[in-house]
């Protein structure tokens, strides 16, 4: 059987990554703290990752102000945040409609109430006409899509730097073919998924707003509902705004298409795992410190 995942996961460097990245989220697992207390450590965990997903959307404000902070890429990702422990299993049954809710989530504030939370689109256009609209994303009209609606425009915001996406055409049989690898079984590790996820949704930018929180959401639920972080203490959005610029370079070499370019996407992924692992970790040991 074809399994395109598996053939990533033996990339050069990718498996001494992944092998590396498993033995730091297991050394936190063992964490005295979380016998009692994992779902504390998972809630800090995850308003460090909404701080750091805005951060890298480019709106960087202090952990601490972060529930006063009114503005909307702040509470998007907030809100996308709290939702994914609700998500889980439907990700792995219907990929679309967790897309879909969580670019609602997302995005609303940035995109036009107006444009919709469900239903509706001119059918034939869009994700319509190529069947992604079954359970959950429907075709929007002009411009970026309204809130759950892919974009219709050949143009999309472009904050990384990673040139221009591809039409509305190409974002959708790429999602298509996305959404096949997360219901589809694979023998590669969770982290190897949770990279495309992540990578394919931000250049892929099928929405044209909140793309990156939508990405790097997905990348996490991956992550937890995959079984590398089922309890959800990894902050890796943490990890990925530590890498700095890296995180825009490694996006750029998984576009490049090449084994090389898209292996070093997979060990960066690993490494802002690691990073988002020893956030965790400071987390458990400030709160045994009381």
């Amino acid at each position: 059987m074809n399994d395109p995942l598996a053939v990533i996961a033996g990339m050069p460097g990718v498996s001494e990554a992944v092998a590396d990245a498993r033995k730091a989220v297991d050394r936190l697992y063992g964490h005295r703290v979380l016998r009692r207390k994992s779902p504390e450590v998972s809630a800090r965990s995850a308003l460090r990752g909404a701080r750091a997903s805005a951060a890298l959307e480019g709106v960087d404000v202090p952990l601490e102000v972060i529930p006063e902070v009114t503005d909307p890429t702040v509470q998007g990702a907030l809100r996308v945040s709290a939702e994914l422990g609700r998500l889980g299993t439907t990700w792995r049954a219907a990929p679309r409609q967790v897309l879909a809710r969580l670019h609602t989530l997302a995005a609303s504030g940035l995109v036009g109430d107006g444009e919709g939370l469900a239903g509706g689109g001119p059918t034939g256009s869009g994700l319509t006409g190529v069947g992604l609209a079954n359970d959950g994303l429907t075709s929007g009209g002009g411009g970026a899509g309204g809130l759950g609606r892919p974009r219709a425009t050949a143009t999309a915001p472009d904050p990384l730097g990673l040139g221009a996406a591809p039409g509305p055409r190409e974002a959708v049989a790429r999602v298509d073919g996305l959404v096949q690898l997360v219901t589809a079984s694979s023998k590669a590790p969770a982290l190897v998924l949770a990279a495309v996820v992540h990578a394919e949704l931000a250049v892929l930018r099928p929405f044209g707003t909140a793309d990156g929180v939508v990405a790097r959401a997905a990348e996490r639920l991956t992550l937890v509902e995959f079984g590398l972080d089922p309890k959800s203490l990894v902050a890796v959005e943490v990890g990925h705004l530590e890498l700095g610029p890296a995180y825009a370079e490694g996006l750029r070499s998984y576009l490049s298409g090449t084994p090389d370019g898209v292996a070093a996407w997979v060990r960066h992924c690993a490494s802002a795992v690691v990073l988002g692992v020893r956030e965790a970790t400071a987390i458990c040991e400030a709160m045994q410190r009381g």
